[in-house]
């Protein structure tokens, strides 16, 4: 089986940061090859992989500004489907545009899709719906007017992320400096339950930071920035309680899985796929406001954190996400 996985180009796969699209394509690429399949991946010329790398760009246009990110994503895409006769499937982590020459190719489209970024989009899916393979990551994020092949959870490697029974007494928010992502109202549930917080991540809204955040920040409430893999694997570890207000229907919630993989519980709000992620008062605890989160916080001690690392392990790894997208790989293939 020949299998080309087509990546974003906005950052490198694997991302150094931030980049969960990039970073599911990787783990997806790099699992197929330890399962000796032949897999060709389409990023930037900067990534890391043990398949094939093919690339348009040296680095991706949010690390290097000078590129036009359109006329990038078209010649990216395009370098794909010239070569679509080479590949008995194609796994697409790139969003709608690719749908767009998948009725022009004879190979097989099978497409995870990440979340929507609006409503506006739909409609590229819906009419690629009986051409192509639809899998979403989460029930939760699945819209009515389309037909979907599966549900396959986000994987993660879970040699990356260490188990830690004795944390520290801080507070993690771990995510986009965002208000979908609920920067604010971490600070706030932490200054309610006299904690010390660390904020770690990119700031996708930079007006959000200096008016909600920067002037909140002190001692006790922290910004460490955008953190690479080896900080993040610490600040995951060592934390009390990772805090998840999420004032959007989060498609998934990578930063949740990586924290109960290293046994941290998460104190998240109830929205999306969070009461698929998370088993209320066994893995952390699912809330609805501020109030609610000071006192899941204060009852994180009652958590097992041998609980949250085993409840990850079994159903976010890259073992099973890897299994899963063979699987229909081949039921694909068999049609």
């Amino acid at each position: 089986m020949k299998v080309a996985v087509l990546a974003p180009v906005a950052w490198r796969t694997p991302p150094r940061h931030y980049g969960p699209w990039e970073q599911v394509a990787s783990n997806i690429t790099e699992g197929l090859v330890k399962l000796g399949i032949d897999v060709t991946l389409f990023a930037t010329g900067d990534s890391v992989t043990s398949g094939t790398l093919f690339s348009v760009c040296d680095a991706g246009y949010e690390e290097d500004r000078t590129q036009d990110a359109k006329v990038l994503e078209c010649m990216h895409i395009s370098n794909l489907l010239e070569r679509a006769g080479d590949f008995d499937i194609i796994h697409n982590n790139f969003d709608f545009l690719p749908l767009t020459y998948s009725a022009l190719v004879k190979t097989p489209f099978i497409t995870t899709i990440h979340g929507f970024s609006s409503p506006g989009i739909i409609p590229v899916y819906k009419k690629y719906n009986d051409l192509g393979y639809y899998v979403s990551i989460s029930n939760a994020d699945r819209s009515p007017e389309l037909e979907y092949l599966a549900t396959v959870y986000n994987g993660l490697n879970i040699k990356n992320f260490e188990f830690n029974n004795e944390p520290k007494d801080y507070l993690l928010y771990f995510g986009r400096i965002h208000p979908d992502k609920g920067t604010a109202e971490a600070i706030a549930i932490a200054k309610k339950s006299k904690r010390k917080l660390l904020i770690a991540g990119l700031v996708q809204d930079h007006a959000y930071f200096n008016e909600k955040i920067e002037p909140d920040l002190s001692p006790t409430i922290v910004y460490m920035g955008n953190a690479g893999s080896n900080q993040r694997k610490e600040l995951l570890k060592n934390a009390f309680a990772l805090l998840h207000p999420i004032n959007f229907d989060e498609p998934f919630g990578m930063s949740v899985a990586e924290a109960m993989l290293c046994g941290t519980p998460v104190v998240a709000f109830n929205r999306g796929s969070m009461p698929e992620l998370i088993r209320h008062e066994k893995t952390g605890f699912l809330v609805n406001n501020i109030d609610e989160a000071v006192d899941a916080v204060e009852n994180v001690k009652f958590i097992q954190r041998e609980n949250c690392q085993a409840w990850a392990s079994t159903m976010f790894s890259a073992e099973k996400m890897v299994d899963s997208y063979l699987k229909l790989y081949k039921k694909i293939l068999a049609k």
